[in-house]
């Protein structure tokens, strides 16, 4: 397990940015809930590669027009609960973390998988965001 003095900065990267922080199974049925319009859910982690581009590459992302209009993050390895809980909205996908799971009115339309931000820079992923952005957020 990571001190929180190390990844309270990765966590503020995306609370910076007005993500919804969510440690808990019931806040994650809560957010859920909400079925209505866009939303964004990243899975963070400590990974140092893969989730060195991922949360920059979703702030790049979202500076784009078109974007969803709620998000939240849990952390993997930290928040086990509402990691696993956040998962089974997308059960028949691999754990990856970090992740990136789209949704509109409830289902998950658009899903970037760790191996899909591995090797990659920042701004490849958010070309990639903003492309699915563009499709289920304009």
């Amino acid at each position: 397990m990571y001190s929180p003095l190390l990844v309270k900065p990765m966590r503020d990267e995306l609370t910076g940015i007005g993500f919804r922080e969510l440690t808990t199974a019931e806040e994650v049925d809560q957010w859920m809930a909400e079925k209505e319009g866009t939303a964004l859910l990243v899975i963070n982690s400590v990974c140092g590669c893969a989730a060195g581009m991922a949360r920059p590459g979703v702030r790049l992302a979202l500076e784009h027009p078109a974007r969803p209009q709620r998000l939240a993050t849990v952390f993997a390895g930290q928040d086990a609960e509402a990691t696993a809980r956040a998962r089974g909205y997308f059960a028949d996908i691999p754990p990856s973390s970090p992740s990136m799971a789209l949704f509109k009115d409830g289902e998950l339309v658009y899903f970037v998988p760790r191996h899909r931000i591995e090797g990659r820079d920042a701004e490849a992923v958010a070309q990639d965001l903003r492309a699915a952005f563009d499709q289920y957020c304009a």
